[in-house]
């Protein structure tokens, strides 16, 4: 099934806590394991579901004092899942490049503020950029190539009285049109998390 918005509105029923500001990234054929290598992090250790990786991270922000990322990584469906509650590591090149090196990763996040951001990396090359609350603005190696898909999960691109509405949702549709990876409220209450933080740069 062609994913659209619509299927991502349970997002803020399930997971308000998380939604309230996240980094969520997908990298293809690299093992968990592999993702935390690459970032050079610090494994910490394994918890299950979204509601404990938030409540790992409150705890891991009042250790660090903010001065580390935290992160949780899992496998679906051939990718690594990597989910930051209030975080933005995998919205960053120091951290998208190296993950996406021979492979290709898709990010986006939101913060408190609503800044938000999606990008496509291939083999460390940043080949789209865009704010979800601003679509019709793009960058990167290859900024149209994805117009389509990206009106058909529900992003307005007019530049003048745009839809703002379902953003985030579309920014979770559009990875997994993407990626082929669907996430779920199943998936995500039953997936065990390695933990592990990495240096503020």
């Amino acid at each position: 099934m062609n994913a659209t918005a619509a299927d991502y509105r349970w997002l803020g029923d399930h997971c308000p806590e998380l939604m309230e500001a996240y980094c969520a990234t997908l990298v293809h054929a690299v093992s968990p394991e592999e993702a935390l290598r690459r970032l050079r992090a610090r494994a910490d250790g394994r918890v299950t579901g979204i509601p404990a990786l938030v409540e790992a991270a409150a705890e891991a922000w009042k250790e660090s004092g903010g001065d580390r990322h935290f992160l949780g990584v899992c496998e679906v469906d051939g990718w690594t899942l990597m989910v930051e509650p209030n975080g933005y590591l995998g919205s960053l090149d120091e951290a998208a490049v190296p993950l996406s090196r021979d492979t290709e990763l898709v990010t986006h996040f939101r913060n408190v503020n609503a800044v938000d951001h999606f990008s496509r990396y291939v083999d460390g090359e940043l080949r789209l950029h865009f704010e979800p609350l601003f679509p019709y603005a793009r960058d990167g190696a290859d900024p149209d190539g994805a117009v389509a898909l990206m009106r058909e999960v529900g992003f307005d691109l007019r530049e003048d009285d745009g839809d703002l509405e379902a953003t985030t949702e579309a920014a979770f549709a559009l990875a997994e049109r993407m990626t082929g990876v669907r996430l779920t409220p199943e998936l995500l209450d039953g997936a065990e998390f390695r933990t592990g933080s990495v240096p503020v740069f």
